[in-house]
């Protein structure tokens, strides 16, 4: 029995630690000082505001706010640690300068309190940077407790399921996202330069379209009509080429029914750009621009490093078919291979799974992925894929086993997917027929047949270029961030009820 005291111990503790906290709030309210009732408070500087620019403030008046994370009280004066956006600040709070009641109102706060302080900016004798408070005032009672800071919030379950705490006590957590929000407003400005326009299109299509991925399925009661959730932007924003807008851009959410991995998360951050009269190569271009620019804009550099690795984005970017990439890492020339027979015998030689309705083109991407792919580590566009795994895309007008596609890798990821897109909308027609006999033969993430796309296609498409990138591997290696979901707010996770 007494080792089953000691057991429950800590959770008695914390349900009684939780219960004064409540009991504080209430001895707040009763005295008409309830922190829920205020509004607003007057902020003018932010922590490392004051730290950065020490010499300007230094002895003048400053108002701040944020959560107190640290409380060390020495009978009639104490210091406190204030945490805001920018980083914390030490604060000396004193008895004589507060008044009696307001320095006996300040020792019964609680760490994790939201607080605001107006002082005078000085140092200590330690040679600390702080505010002598001289007004203080609790904004929030925290009815939580905050992870013991020597260990911090370590575990990564309850990180991704409370980002909330996640952010409060891991700065560089914090550093990240704030980093993401850059990183997208870096794409922006330099696609605005370039003339693109931002535009929106819908989420739930009764065709998803666009890639090879199997969508989620809901149900619209007001029409009684079943709908999915995009899958990819592409179809959409090729409308608008058709349409004369001629370079578009959309930066959105899609949503993919599949596994969850350190890549891979059912929703993710799409942006998918169109351009009129260009090619495959113009959008190689775009996108070697567009990495320098970022990376130079919101790193400072273009050399980034990556669990270890350097990666420079200042050189060219390497070119490779994909033909070529696999002869270089397998030995095979699929140039020599000209029929089915042929592929899927080297495929049994090479120990490369291949399934029925695979045809050559397929498996040589699958040589690729076996062989290839783990080694585009430096930046480098792998281009002219099989007709047969790319549905959307152009031929190559000299040889039409392949089309005008590249894939964008780094670090062995893939980055970005272009195409210069199928215009014409015969072909584009049989193409969708092939997708729809992949799907009847079980492969879910085939295509269906657009009929609006088509008659879109048949008004007239002029010569484009287009391309995806995945922003969250992006963000993921611009960050040295280890899994996707350390670069989403608030990621995919399994119900605490299941």
């Amino acid at each position: 029995m007494a080792e089953q005291k000691n057991q429950n111990k800590p959770e008695q503790d914390i349900n009684q630690l939780l219960k004064v906290r409540r009991e504080k709030l209430a001895e707040l309210q009763e005295s008409g000082n309830d922190p829920f009732l205020i509004t607003k408070y007057d902020v003018t500087e932010h922590a490392m505001d004051i730290k950065d620019n020490y010499d300007r403030y230094e002895g003048k008046t400053v108002s701040l706010a944020g959560r107190m994370m640290a409380k060390r009280v020495m009978g009639k004066a104490s210091f406190c640690n204030i945490q805001d956006l920018s980083g914390n600040i030490q604060c000396y709070v004193a008895r004589d300068d507060l008044g009696e009641d307001a320095y006996k109102a300040f020792k019964r706060m609680d760490i994790g309190d939201i607080i605001g302080i107006k002082g005078i900016v000085f140092t200590t004798k330690m040679g600390e940077i702080s505010v002598h408070v001289h007004e203080l005032t609790l904004l929030t009672k925290s009815l939580q407790i905050l992870p013991e800071k020597f260990h911090g919030l370590r575990d990564t379950d309850v990180r991704y399921r409370q980002r909330y705490v996640d952010l409060i006590m891991n700065s560089e957590v914090k550093d990240t996202f704030i980093k993401r929000s850059k990183i997208l407003s870096s794409i922006r400005r330099y696609l605005d330069s370039q003339g693109f326009l931002e535009v929106e299109t819908p989420m739930l299509v009764a065709n998803a379209g666009g890639a090879s991925a199997r969508p989620f399925e809901t149900h619209f009661n007001a029409l009684d009509e079943d709908f999915k959730l995009r899958i990819s932007l592409e179809l959409y924003l090729k409308r608008l080429i058709v349409g004369g807008l001629e370079k578009v851009y959309e930066i959105g959410r899609v949503f993919r029914n599949e596994g969850l991995d350190t890549r891979h998360n059912p929703e993710f951050t799409l942006m998918e750009l169109y351009q009129a009269y260009t090619d495959y190569n113009g959008m190689m271009d775009l996108t070697e621009n567009l990495y320098r620019h970022v990376a130079e804009e919101v790193l400072g550099t273009t050399k980034i490093t990556y669990k270890g690795i350097e990666m420079d984005l200042g050189k060219p970017f390497e070119r490779i078919t994909m033909v070529d990439a696999v002869k270089k890492y397998s030995g095979v020339d699929f140039n020599e291979i000209h029929t089915l027979e042929e592929a899927r015998a080297v495929a049994k030689e090479k120990g490369v799974e291949y399934e029925e309705r695979h045809k050559k083109g397929d498996i040589l991407n699958l040589f690729f992925e076996e062989f290839a792919e783990e080694h585009m580590v430096q930046p480098t566009f792998v281009m002219d894929h099989p007709v047969e795994i790319s549905p959307l895309t152009k031929k190559k007008p000299d040889n039409p086993e392949y089309v005008e596609r590249f894939e964008f890798f780094m670090n062995g990821w893939e980055m970005a997917n272009a195409y210069s897109e199928l215009n014409d909308p015969i072909d584009q027609r049989e193409r969708f027929k092939a997708q729809e006999e992949l799907l009847a033969q079980g492969d879910e993430e085939a295509n269906r047949t657009d009929e609006d796309f088509l008659n879109a296609l048949e008004i007239g498409m002029p010569p484009t270029g287009g391309i995806g990138f995945g922003i969250d591997r992006m963000c993921m290696l611009l960050t040295d961030s280890e899994a996707i979901r350390d670069v989403l707010l608030f990621p995919t996770m399994k119900s605490l009820d299941k």
